[in-house]
């Protein structure tokens, strides 16, 4: 059996190019002109970053893939869904409002933007999964809805996943709030009192107040925590820990079943950017210094494959100095770059469960797109 086809091109430009344009040569080279999308209504998922955060990818990519399908008789549309944790975008008008503040809107995109999961994040719809962890996938109706979906996936670490890229962008992103609590909920954590010191960051870094510092330690309330888990990468000593799913593998394998109910009967097609990666996901309200130079952009009909792609590219970079990475390596180079960017996390768990899914283990055939 032959390999999914992953297809790359770096982030150079000769003088007169752009990115843009690199950009739509790689997309029209893995193929999307294939798609049949004349009068349908095509869903571009992306994250349009949270207020604070500018990591997250520019509008700009987005109007690219919105140009192609417009060629292509197509009716786009630009859509996320809203968050589960307090911030800019837990429901749809500051979701919108957020969008246009990080440069979203029709001129820059050509296209509109639909908050998925509707005013509340309560508008969704099952789709049957029949997996190992769940029996349906709770998406987005607007999503749910669409003829075709395209993800345009900032790859970047993450706190609870350990890296975010297609999976995760089809997974917790297409899910209305109700999913993404379902998706978190092995995720609440538990404080180990003999590494913590009551500094706090970890109540900080809590959009739900769950967590208080009493008697010189960390207390959390276990029936507000929405298991985000942004308190364990704000922790400094390592004090934070999901008892439940210690190193992510119920998260992951419950985002791998997700992804699989969007992708087994709807065309989709996937494009993955790897620029300003910063060690956390673009949902937190800041970024970091990134990890690893920018590498590329990437395209493929495989979101598994994709994914396993963007990893071994990231893997052969060197951690840049200053870097969370260079700085939990004690400036040597890690084996394993995004392990030792979110320690506790395994991002093998992806694909492991992609397989027992019988959606492919990662392999993949890499077609260089050149300059």
């Amino acid at each position: 059996m032959s390999r999914p086809k992953v297809y790359f091109t770096d982030m150079r430009c000769k003088l007169g190019d752009s990115l843009p344009s690199k950009l739509d040569r790689l997309v029209r080279a893995a193929g999307i002109g294939s798609m049949d999308m004349d009068r349908k209504f095509v869903a571009i998922k992306m994250h349009f970053g949270e207020l604070g955060n500018l990591a997250y990818l520019k509008p700009n990519y987005a109007k690219v893939i919105a140009d192609i399908v417009k060629e292509k008789g197509g009716m786009p549309f630009l859509t996320d869904c809203n968050t589960l944790y307090v911030g800019s975008r837990r429901n749809a008008l500051d979701h919108l409002e957020c969008a246009a503040l990080n440069g979203f809107n029709p001129t820059t995109t050509g296209c509109q933007i639909i908050i998925g999961d509707g005013l509340r994040g309560t508008d969704d719809v099952e789709i049957p999964v029949d997996g190992e962890l769940v029996r349906s996938a709770k998406i987005g109706r607007a999503i749910a809805d669409c003829d075709v979906l395209i993800t345009l996936n900032h790859f970047k670490g993450h706190a609870t996943t350990g890296f975010g890229g297609a999976i995760k962008n089809l997974a917790m992103g297409c899910a209305s709030r109700r999913g993404k609590k379902e998706l978190h909920i092995d995720g609440v954590p538990e404080v180990d009192e003999g590494r913590c010191v009551g500094c706090g960051r970890c109540a900080t870094a809590c959009g739900e107040e769950s967590i208080a510092i009493l008697d010189g330690k960390a207390a959390i309330d276990r029936t507000t925590c929405v298991g985000c888990r942004r308190c364990i990468g704000a922790c400094p000593r390592k004090a934070l820990c999901s008892t439940g799913d210690r190193d992510g593998k119920l998260v992951d394998g419950k985002m791998v079943e997700y992804a699989a109910a969007l992708i087994r009967d709807k065309p989709c097609f996937h494009v993955s950017i790897i620029c300003d990666v910063s060690p956390f996901c673009d949902c937190a309200a800041w970024n970091d210094v990134p990890i690893v130079p920018n590498i590329g952009m990437l395209a493929s009909f495989d979101p598994i494959a994709l994914d396993k792609a963007c990893i071994d590219l990231v893997q052969k970079q060197k951690a840049l100095p200053g870097s969370r990475v260079y700085d939990n390596c004690g400036g040597s180079e890690p084996d394993d770059v995004i392990a030792c960017n979110q320690p506790g996390t395994r991002w093998q768990n992806h694909f492991e469960h992609a397989a027992r899914m019988g959606l492919g283990d990662g392999s993949y055939e890499l077609l260089v797109v050149r300059r």
